[in-house]
């Protein structure tokens, strides 16, 4: 049988796939099983942050796992404390716990939040404040954060506990505030799944005010925006505040599954022996890749990530097109449907990412500026 043919009998059908086999990659660039060559402007939905078989990346991962490939939580690990502090001296947060994706740094937030809550109001306080087209992952307590109903429907009873508030509505959000009992508030300063949607840097900023004004824990969901995606090593750091918990994962360990949750002085002890735990998490060998990846994510190159964000920002709107999102995470609404952009892009050698109506762009950091310059020159063809 071919490889979509086994794919087929043996993959539960969670995924409605391009008809592409992806047999190996090089930088930004990939080819399918027939040898077709394709620019990648997906990273693996901002996994690949230095793209495919990035030699760096690619020696950090084979000697590590020479070395060690795994020990379990029970044992300390040079790559786990050195990952930790890297996160902690450039984040000025004080402890980090390690897991294996989104979902699970965002799972261990929402628990932060409800202890340290119960801990100083009461175990009444466990409500977690997200927003209205937010995505925060696949689990049933992720799930129930994400504040979009279509992925409710087929998996309820969700964990309970959340509100939903709207994007940029001040006083909506001091509303729910006022009349519930709230652990936290979660946001996104980018919705990548809702729509590639950036958050006004008021709102941002009064999120935060209202998380100080009333004891409340201000996370923020970096799984997508974070680790140089927004031009920034975090994308809140463009708006000068400073959360309690941070989640991240995708681009942190360049193509292995990793996810971290950091916790600021406030929250770094909230966790004791036994509050929670992860088999796979700090697992050496993607600590590696993700000390290779931070490493390079230095502010000349998250310099040089805003000005090709903002390069391709100016193309498609000169093109007459609306663009939205932060740095190299962008969305373009389109006129006409947005599968048959990905389908031109696709027969033209373009691989590109839909979220909601709109185009979704996410190539890796370093893509050079010919390769990049090409692929919108095919985007903006597609777009017509």
């Amino acid at each position: 049988m071919s490889i979509k043919e086994t794919d087929e009998r043996y993959i539960a059908h969670t995924y409605k796939r391009f008809d592409i086999a992806i047999v190996s990659g090089e930088g930004c660039i990939c080819y399918d099983d027939n040898g077709k060559e394709y620019i990648d402007m997906t990273s693996g939905i901002g996994v690949n942050s230095f793209g495919y078989a990035d030699p760096v990346w690619a020696e950090a991962v084979a000697n590590q796992s020479k070395l060690l490939q795994h020990t379990s939580n029970l044992y300390y690990t040079a790559p786990c404390a050195e990952l930790a502090e890297i996160l902690c001296t450039r984040t000025g947060m004080s402890k980090v716990f390690f897991s294996n994706s989104g979902a699970e740094a965002n799972e261990c937030a929402v628990k932060v939040a409800r202890k340290y809550a119960a801990e100083h109001k009461g175990a009444d306080c466990y409500n977690i404040i997200t927003l209205n087209k937010s995505f925060h992952g696949r689990t049933l307590t992720t799930l129930a954060a994400t504040g979009q109903p279509n992925f409710h429907e087929k998996f309820t009873p969700l964990t309970e506990g959340f509100l939903y508030a709207d994007a940029n509505d001040i006083q909506g959000l001091e509303k729910l505030v006022a009349e519930n009992k709230v652990a936290g508030i979660l946001i996104e300063i980018v919705q990548g799944e809702g729509g590639v949607n950036a958050l006004d840097a008021d709102f941002v900023k009064a999120v935060e005010r209202i998380c100080r004004d009333n004891d409340i824990i201000f996370m923020v969901d970096e799984v997508q925006t974070g680790n140089g995606r927004t031009g920034k090593l975090y994308s809140y750091m463009h708006f000068g505040v400073k959360p309690d918990v941070v989640s991240t994962a995708k681009g942190l360990a360049g193509g292995l599954p990793m996810g971290a949750t950091l916790m600021s002085e406030k929250c770094s002890d909230v966790l004791g022996y036994g509050d929670h735990g992860s088999t796979f998490g700090a697992n050496p060998v993607c600590a590696a890749a993700a000390i290779s990846v931070m490493n390079r994510l230095d502010d000349r190159f998250l310099d040089e990530v805003a000005d090709k964000g903002r390069y391709v920002r100016e193309r498609i709107e000169a093109a007459g097109y609306p663009v939205s999102g932060l740095g190299m995470m962008i969305g373009i609404t389109p006129e006409k449907p947005v599968a048959d952009v990905l389908a031109e892009c696709m027969e033209k050698g373009v691989l590109c990412l839909s979220a909601k109506e709109k185009l979704r762009l996410l190539p890796p950091l370093n893509i050079p500026m010919e390769q990049l310059e090409h692929a919108v020159d095919i985007i903006i063809g597609a777009l017509k």
